[in-house]
């Protein structure tokens, strides 16, 4: 997700590394003294989150110096993390042997949202092309979709792949007006999107958010959860799936709105995942200290966790060997950390 803030990206250069918590400043850099467990910023704000903490591994920064990163995606056979750095037009590469860090692909076409079909392949979207691709294992490309109806495509943002084989996406306009020097520049309604497995076609299922972004399935492949990154009421949906291509029944989950000391902090869902008993872990950000970060909402929509962090969280997902490591893809950063549940699939 990109929301309109320049003035966060013209000044991403200045971000702080370290927050307050209580009276204590934390700082997030490999060398800083160890954090006492259990992590002051892993919190429970509900009982049901307990089981999920883990009250003897903390947050980690990986790796910083990138302009904005997204799309974080575990590949399980590889035993690797690949996300972007939008700005700097690359994807970079984590390996969990040994956390090597090293540049992926360069160009990536101002790549955003990335994922892992049935077979290993990544899909990647891209803003500059305004394309959704897929990287063989020759190493040639193919282009899954560019148009609709004969009209470019926005600035194709996050990706997910159900069990069919279909490929949903969505196409919200941000990226290219940011990185591309065209503000404002969409020709099509912002819209969800899904190429059928057998076909490739491509086929509009969904028109009727303002700026649909993060998605994700629940794990039994029933509903599709989207954010909704509307600056005037941002928000999550959540859908029942029909027959795996269609959608109905949408409806409002979970309420972005927070109170911290006191005070009512508000700001954007953007990337999303689902866990194994079927909690919405959300990338969250522009809401401020005390706010930026992850939240975790329960099937119900009641939020019962957060996972603060010192920057804007725009994407997560589940990695490593048990996929109970949490990546965060946080504006100019990668974080970690490890939790006591399973990403619910594999990407």
């Amino acid at each position: 997700m990109l929301v309109n803030r320049r003035a966060f990206l013209s000044g991403a250069g200045s971000m702080l590394l370290s927050h307050t918590v209580g009276a204590q400043t934390r700082d997030f850099a490999p060398e800083a003294a160890p954090e006492r467990y259990p992590d002051p910023d892993v919190i429970s704000l509900d009982k049901r989150f307990d089981r999920y903490r883990i009250l003897y591994t903390r947050i980690q920064r990986l790796y910083t110096g990138m302009g904005w990163t997204e799309g974080p995606a575990w590949h399980g056979g590889g035993q690797y993390l690949v996300w972007s750095d939008i700005p700097n037009d690359r994807q970079y590469r984590w390996l969990g042997e040994d956390g090597h860090i090293s540049v992926f692909r360069q160009p990536s076409h101002k790549g955003n949202g990335n994922t892992f079909d049935v077979e290993g392949r990544q899909i990647s979207c891209e803003h500059e092309t305004r394309r959704v691709v897929r990287y063989e294992h020759s190493g040639a490309v193919t282009v899954l979709a560019e148009t609709w109806q004969g009209k470019p495509l926005n600035a194709p943002n996050d990706v997910v792949v159900h069990p069919d084989g279909g490929i949903w996406f969505t196409d919200p306009g941000y990226g290219h007006d940011y990185f591309m020097g065209a503000p404002g520049e969409t020709y099509l309604k912002e819209a969800i999107y899904r190429i059928d497995a057998k076909s490739g076609k491509l086929a509009l299922v969904s028109a009727d958010m303002v700026k649909p972004n993060g998605l994700c399935f629940s794990p039994d492949y029933q509903r599709l959860y989207v954010t909704d990154t509307n600056a005037r009421d941002p928000h999550i949906m959540v859908n029942d799936m029909v027959g795996g291509a269609t959608l109905r029944n949408g409806r409002r989950f979970g309420e972005l709105k927070l109170t911290a000391d006191g005070k009512e902090l508000s700001g954007f869902a953007d990337g999303i995942r689902a866990d194994t008993d079927g909690n919405v872990w959300a990338g969250m950000g522009w809401g401020g200290n005390g706010y930026d970060g992850v939240h975790v909402f329960a099937p119900d929509g009641q939020r019962i966790g957060q996972i603060r962090l010192p920057e804007i969280c725009s994407n997560l997902c589940f990695g490593g060997l048990h996929r109970n490591r949490l990546f965060m893809t946080a504006s100019q950063s990668l974080y970690s950390v490890y939790v006591n549940t399973q990403g619910a699939h594999f990407a």
